[in-house]
């Protein structure tokens, strides 16, 4: 019985934080009086200065070009309307329009994508580009729909490394022991058991005061942001191994979906396609300058074997052989040109 209540307790406090986020976004202005003008809120947890903030300002500005101003999109960055998966549950709700969100997370509402987390699948990022760009990763987009989840495009989020805190990493056997913050991921849980790490979900908005008090001795993450965070002022060893190469997802709910007529569906897509040419230009620039800028700062950048990790990971492929339809989505992911 304590266990029963405890679960309706925590159910129940998870359902009073939608709710409050829920009214909170309502409460924000983003409904013009004027209906000859349609607002949408898009809302995300980066910072201001992060490439894929760039590429969702970028697309606001073509929509509202497209539609001669008809239609708006305001954007809330910064965990302002909640974390991704609050944010995604909005979107569920119909409180919330837009957001964009690690595919790791999306993971949890369109169970194939999980494929997109695992270790070492791209041969690089020329060929994510091509599969996500092609009809798999359109298949994958529309995947979530039943779940009032449809993808419009995937930004570029480069390849997650590890940082850490106390001792650098330069073999998987570095990781061993380590408490290693990871998304709320099965796959990414199972990738750090794989290197030997002990996998920690926690926030991302809450992962900076967790290093600095020891609640994990490392994170792991693209290179922007590793800086955009500040993470780097509390670990000071960067491991370039790129384990995975996980994209962000735009989502759009499929309530504020079907309330937009066709020709407001096609600015929206068409500025989604447009501005993801454009972030994954900004995303390249913006790599090596978080780079070059945390290696100023003191951390040490190590450029370990990756054939290393790839190895210790390569298990995890075959756990998917007795299910049948992910297992042959890996086939064709590996098998494209």
């Amino acid at each position: 019985m304590t266990y029963n209540r405890s679960i309706m307790k925590r159910n129940r406090l998870h359902f009073l934080s939608l709710f409050s986020l829920a009214i909170l976004v309502m409460l924000n202005p983003g409904c013009s009086k004027l209906s000859s003008v349609k607002y949408l809120k898009l809302a995300h947890g980066l910072d201001t200065t992060h490439p894929v903030h760039k590429g969702m300002e970028y697309m606001a500005k073509l929509v509202a070009e497209k539609s001669g101003g008809k239609l708006q999109i305001e954007i809330y960055p910064s965990q302002q309307l909640g974390t991704e998966r609050q944010c995604l549950e909005l979107l569920q709700i119909g409180s919330l329009a837009m957001t964009k969100v690690s595919a790791a997370v999306m993971e949890n509402f369109a169970p194939n994508i999980e494929i997109l987390s695992l270790p070492y699948i791209f041969k690089d990022q020329e060929h994510a580009y091509h599969v996500l760009d092609g009809e798999i990763g359109r298949k994958l987009l529309r995947q979530s729909e039943k779940y009032w989840l449809r993808g419009l495009t995937y930004f570029d989020a480069g390849q997650r490394s590890f940082y850490t805190k106390t001792k650098p990493v330069r073999t998987p056997e570095d990781l061993e022991g380590l408490k290693i913050r990871v998304q709320e991921s099965v796959t990414a849980i199972n990738l750090m058991r794989a290197l030997g790490a002990a996998p920690t979900p926690i926030s991302f908005g809450e992962l900076y005061t967790a290093l600095q008090q020891g609640v994990v001795d490392g994170a792991e993450n693209n290179p922007p942001s590793f800086y955009t965070s500040r993470h780097y002022e509390v670990c000071k060893y960067y491991t370039l191994n790129e384990h995975t190469s996980v994209p962000d997802i735009l989502v759009i709910g499929t309530i504020a979906w079907n309330n937009l007529t066709p020709q407001e569906q096609q600015w929206i897509q068409e500025a989604a396609d447009e501005a993801t040419i454009y972030q994954r230009k900004l995303w390249q620039e913006f790599e090596q300058y978080s780079l070059e800028q945390v290696e100023k700062a003191g951390v040490e950048i190590i450029r370990p074997d990756k054939s290393l990790f790839a190895a210790k990971t390569k298990q995890l492929f075959e756990n998917y052989r007795d299910r049948p339809e992910m297992y042959q989505l890996i086939q064709e992911i590996q098998a494209a040109q």
